[in-house]
């Protein structure tokens, strides 16, 4: 089946012109479609959704009905008192009214409306910017906040749940493969080095959630820079998107998330680890961004742990990179050998850097 024949199967005006490949993202196989009337012309993103990642899409797509939905219409409620126009991506119907499409292969096609007029980066590229990733990351949070959790389907147990991938890094570490691959890398062994060290810190979060000082929301689950689009008019932040991992969890997953990402200027794919580190100027502006927003919701418990998801989640990304690179690279796509290694190098360096700023972050986030 063609992808010209799959884009048709989704109630969008038009005839097909084109479906162009978009080589972005780690996961899903993503395309732009372009339609045209007599009189018009729609685009739209077609995306087959992994099954190896998401053993359950149908689910996936019912958690971003639900929370695209509500947020909708929340959005609405609040334009006459916003001073920007905030967007959001639609689920687009199949002609049936399905909300995706299961072509013969048992493979699963959704269809989403794009953000109009906006743009995406890979890597932040002023202190605007990441002002705009914290603010549009608390707005986000602000807006399904009070979306009951427990109406979202956990897609992906363990997700975020650092202790989890622990044990699977453990497990994994014991194979031939990955003694083969440590053994030929000494970069792989310093690693390895790095995860045993910061063994007692990965359930920080588990631990307060665990004593009740911390609690289950609505949460976006990847909130990296390059989800984050930038109005191409206002140079505002206009709307999120990549809504495949909305699911209850922290918003410290979220928060630490968006650091790791914004607050390196350097990017993931870095090849050279002295550019990599948290810059604290732009953690300044994008905690300044976020918390005009989520202020509102978050409690004292929550922001008392700001500083701890920061540093979680870089590490607990490098974890996850390296862990793949041991297995033979199941998980994450790669372009060349020993990418996912590059990427766990450059996570764990990150982490470091956090850790030697603890106490300027921590004044930081004190001081907003």
């Amino acid at each position: 089946m063609t992808l010209e024949s799959i884009a048709s199967k989704f109630d969008a005006p038009g005839q097909v012109v084109t479906v162009l490949n978009i080589d972005t993202g780690n996961i899903n196989d993503t395309y732009r479609v372009i339609k045209r009337t007599t009189y018009s012309e729609i685009q739209f993103v077609l995306q087959r959704i992994s099954q190896a990642v998401f053993p359950r899409p149908d689910l996936v797509m019912a958690n971003m009905k639900a929370i695209t939905d509500f947020a909708h219409e929340r959005l609405k409620s609040q334009a006459s008192q916003s001073s920007r126009i905030w967007q959001l991506p639609r689920v687009i119907p199949t002609l049936e009214g399905s909300d995706y499409f299961l072509d013969a292969e048992g493979g699963y096609w959704r269809a989403l409306s794009m953000i109009a007029s906006a743009t995406s980066h890979e890597t932040v590229i002023s202190p605007e910017h990441a002002h705009e990733a914290g603010y549009v990351l608390g707005h986000f949070q602000s807006v399904i906040a009070d979306f009951p959790a427990d109406k979202l389907e956990d897609t992906l147990p363990g997700f975020h749940i650092t202790p989890g991938y622990l044990k699977q890094y453990d497990s994994v570490i014991k194979t031939d493969g990955a003694q083969q691959r440590l053994a030929a890398s000494s970069e792989a062994r310093r690693i390895a080095d790095f995860v045993e060290d910061r063994r007692a810190f990965a359930s920080i979060l588990e631990d307060a959630v665990e004593r009740g000082e911390l609690k289950h929301r609505p949460i976006h689950g990847d909130p990296k820079i390059s989800n984050i689009m930038i109005d191409d008019i206002t140079g505002k932040g206009t709307a999120i998107v990549d809504l495949d991992t909305v699911k209850p969890g922290l918003v410290h997953y979220d928060f630490g998330d968006c650091v790791r990402s914004v607050c390196n200027p350097a990017g993931e794919e870095a090849k050279d680890l002295k550019n990599v580190l948290v810059d604290v100027d732009l953690f300044q502006t994008l905690v300044s961004g976020y918390l005009k927003q989520a202020r509102s919701f978050l409690t004292d418990a929550d922001r008392k742990y700001l500083y701890d998801s920061a540093r979680l989640i870089a590490f607990e990304l490098g974890l996850r990179f390296f862990a793949d690179y041991l297995n033979g690279d199941t998980y994450f796509k790669i372009n060349y050998e020993s990418q996912n290694l590059n990427r766990a190098r450059v996570q764990m360096k990150l982490c470091e850097s956090i850790e030697m700023r603890e106490s300027k972050l921590r004044r930081v986030l004190d001081a907003i």
